[in-house]
């Protein structure tokens, strides 16, 4: 499928950027004053540690995905972390995941002993190839990990097939992709999902992670390690951690969730608004714009677009003097990083390198304004000028 705009929008003849007007950030994190009084609630109660609120947190994010069950934790990276020892991955196993993301994807596996083994993408969606997946699985296999990657679906018709063929657990790295989903069935439920609620993401509880799934046994065990491997207090079935979510933490995340569905469509207007009035044409190089997958709902936690390797830097430059935030997600793939590269990861995976080097991400949250919209197109415009 292609990825580049159709829409041609004519270059303005006179530009309307000052250096008065306000840096547009690339993300804003929406807090206000009902985040305040829920805080202010929960320390006039004196109940800080995991408690009720974190249990209707956890009830109220398992109904928005779909899962009979969600277990909150500190953050996102131990959501994964717990996902994969609650099913028993460790020390010998493989772990098939993507090279394009955050590294908490892949050192999730190293945490409990296992390999990671990269994948891989799709060059459009930036998600997990199925081609590449099967070529990577061996005897030693015992997940695929995908990521959803910039609040995108990753083929998980493919995959899960490709899971069931094998017997392998599916994790999926939803970390960026609160509410996404593929004919309505939402990221999160296709196995174990692992959501963040760090401060950029689509909704936020400052710090904090969840883990969503229908299996009974994995959320329990999820349970355990979170909380020292209690069942009852000071009775440690299994060896466990201190992972838990405070009640600070999911005051804030029951008032965000209120809100969610509203930002995320922002989103989703937001970055329609952007594919529509971005366009090669009338400039001197291509910008490709982000494609969502047939079926899928994307919610653009990023919207990221293409820029030729050899024009990025000055393209950023010239964006953040026109006075547009931008970011590179990510500027070097996870097998490229230098604790990979001393763990002996040496095979090429082309289209995730050739993606590092050309990617650029884009203001597209919901603080932004029409104005703000308008401003961000003017700039990709001008920047795109040699």
């Amino acid at each position: 499928m292609s990825s580049v705009t159709a829409g041609v929008v004519a270059q303005p003849a006179a530009s309307t950027l000052t250096s008065n007007q306000p840096f547009i950030p690339i993300a804003q994190p929406l807090l206000g004053q009902e985040e305040q009084d829920a805080v202010q609630q929960v320390l006039a109660s004196g109940a800080l540690a995991q408690g009720k609120r974190v249990a209707e947190f956890e009830a109220r994010f398992a109904e928005y995905i779909g899962t009979r069950h969600a277990v909150a934790v500190t953050n996102g990276t131990l959501a994964l972390w717990v996902a994969l020892l609650a099913h028993g991955i460790g020390a010998g196993d493989e772990v098939i995941t993507s090279p394009f993301s955050f590294i908490a994807s892949a050192n999730a596996a190293l945490y409990v002993g296992a390999r990671p083994v990269f994948a891989d993408i799709d060059p459009d969606t930036y998600t997990l190839d199925p081609d590449s997946v099967r070529a990577a699985i061996t005897p030693r296999t015992r997940a695929i990990l995908p990521v959803h990657l910039y609040g995108g679906v990753a083929d998980m018709d493919a995959l899960m097939a490709i899971a069931g063929e094998h017997s392998l657990v599916m994790i999926e790295d939803a970390c960026q992709a609160h509410g996404a989903a593929l004919r309505g069935k939402a990221v999160g439920s296709f196995g174990a999902g692992c959501f963040s609620f760090y401060p950029t993401k689509n909704m936020t509880t400052t710090e904090g992670g969840i883990l969503t799934t229908d299996d009974d046994h994995v959320a329990e065990q999820a349970r355990l390690l979170r909380n020292h491997g209690q069942r009852e207090k000071y009775i440690h079935d299994v060896l466990g951690f201190n992972f838990r979510m405070t009640e600070l933490q999911a005051a804030i995340g029951l008032v965000q969730m209120n809100h969610l569905e509203t930002w995320t469509e922002r989103r989703i207007a937001n970055a329609a608004y952007l594919s529509t009035h971005l366009t090669e044409a009338g400039t001197p190089f291509r910008v490709r714009t982000p494609v969502a997958r047939p079926g899928s709902r994307h919610v653009y936690h990023q919207y990221t677009i293409r820029v030729p390797a050899e024009r990025r830097a000055d393209f950023i430059q010239r964006l953040t003097a026109l006075g547009v935030g931008s970011a590179i997600h990510y500027p070097r793939p996870i097998h490229q990083q230098p604790i990979y590269q001393k763990m002996g990861y040496t095979d090429p995976l082309p289209v995730a390198e050739q993606a590092a080097r050309e990617v650029v991400s884009l203001p597209v949250h919901p603080a932004l304004g029409q104005a703000d919209l308008v401003r961000i197109v003017e700039a990709v415009h001008q920047a795109n000028l040699t």
